[in-house]
């Protein structure tokens, strides 16, 4: 396979599926041990990145919703996580694993993001102004989440769309699977891409919860 590096990446972090000649040339010895490698690799960069991540203190509550409780962690740079369908045990463990930090519950730390959100489920809000910290994510998956968070209330667009606009026609899988992985929902509108011709297509947090957020802004979507 002619330089298998930037596509065996990309299936590292997720970006994109395997193809097939990848995935032939992973069943070679070479490619076992050049996957190892990297995985090697990324595990360090993982736990450097723990290690800067804990510097930074990351504060977290709860609020009510139409779509039960909403989960909200934000550090000094940002929102780094919004969850729902989750106890707040769960939730607190997941801030660990996934930043290194112990958080610490406040409602002040995390006030303008309640606000906001409050006020988005009242339908006084459509949009949102607050700081999002992207930190530690892949290029691709930034640009996936920024993309959809230029989506408008009242709109929604295709996961072939979303690819369009990134400069990655065809990557409409790889666009659906950042989606899937978006630590910020709502604020960062995933539930705003659906599949062709309009079928909801799929949600991390439920299609029950994705029809839901949709029609609070407006929008009937199809069903599926």
């Amino acid at each position: 396979m002619k330089n298998p590096v930037p596509e065996l990446i990309a299936m590292l972090l997720g970006d994109a599926p395997a193809s097939p000649p990848l995935t032939r040339w992973l069943a070679t010895p070479a490619g076992r041990r050049e996957v190892a490698a990297y995985r090697r690799t990324l595990a360090c960069l993982d736990r450097a990145f723990a290690e800067t991540a804990a510097a930074r203190p990351v504060y977290y509550c709860a609020i009510a919703s139409p779509i039960g409780p909403v989960f909200v962690a934000a550090s000094d740079a940002g929102i780094v996580r919004v969850s729902f369908r989750q106890r707040e045990a769960a939730f607190v463990g997941e801030l660990r694993r996934r930043l290194g930090v112990e958080p610490i519950r406040s409602r002040k730390r995390t006030g303008d993001a309640v606000h906001q959100l409050r006020a988005y489920f009242a339908g006084r809000r459509r949009a949102f102004d607050v700081r999002v910290d992207l930190t530690g994510m892949s290029r691709f998956q930034r640009d996936v989440l920024l993309a959809a968070a230029a989506v408008p209330a009242g709109e929604v667009v295709s996961y072939g769309e979303i690819a369009r606009r990134i400069g990655r026609p065809g990557g409409s899988r790889a666009v659906g699977q950042a989606l899937g992985r978006n630590p910020i929902p709502i604020v960062i509108p995933c539930h705003r891409v659906v599949a062709s011709g309009g079928r909801l297509g799929g949600y991390a947090g439920g299609l029950d919860v994705k029809r839901k957020l949709l029609r609070l802004e407006g929008v009937v979507a199809a069903s599926g």
